[in-house]
């Protein structure tokens, strides 16, 4: 017997007792879209976990949903939310996350553009958070 032969095998059993105490893999959660800042720091994302499109924003999830054109769309906003502030900021996402969302709004007979739209509207008529539900004057928006 060679002394490689043994430093194989002994290689061959550290390996399989690593494996064997290496946690399980995650509840199948594929990462879908990245907003990143210009010094690479993750901003928020869009992941897909048992069939739901989520999105996290600031380290912490913030809604999820059925619809991958709501959640890209939001995150877009997001991204321009922050350039409006000045601040670079980049938003990668994946050609399956694209496709999701493009054929959602084509059933609708709309594009991308017109759903973004759309959903600005919707959430100027939400009550803002930072005032309770009240709008600038005081009076509540329904």
């Amino acid at each position: 017997m060679s002394i490689t032969s043994k430093a194989r095998r002994d290689a061959k059993k550290r390996k399989l007792a690593k494996a064997r105490s290496a946690p399980p893999p995650g509840p199948g959660i594929e990462p879908h879209a990245e907003l990143r800042d210009d010094a690479g720091r993750l901003l928020g994302g869009i992941v897909r976990r048992e069939g739901e499109w989520t999105l996290g924003l600031g380290g912490r999830i913030v809604g999820g949903s059925e619809s991958a054109a709501r959640v890209l769309a939001l995150l877009e906003r997001a991204a321009s939310l922050h350039r409006r502030e000045g601040r670079e900021v980049s938003l990668g996402c994946s050609p399956a996350l694209r496709r999701a969302a493009d054929s959602e709004v084509a059933e609708r007979g709309i594009s991308f553009e017109q759903f973004r739209a759309e959903l600005e509207r919707e959430l100027a008529l939400e009550p803002d958070p930072q005032h309770g539900g009240l709008d600038q004057t005081g009076s509540v928006r329904h």
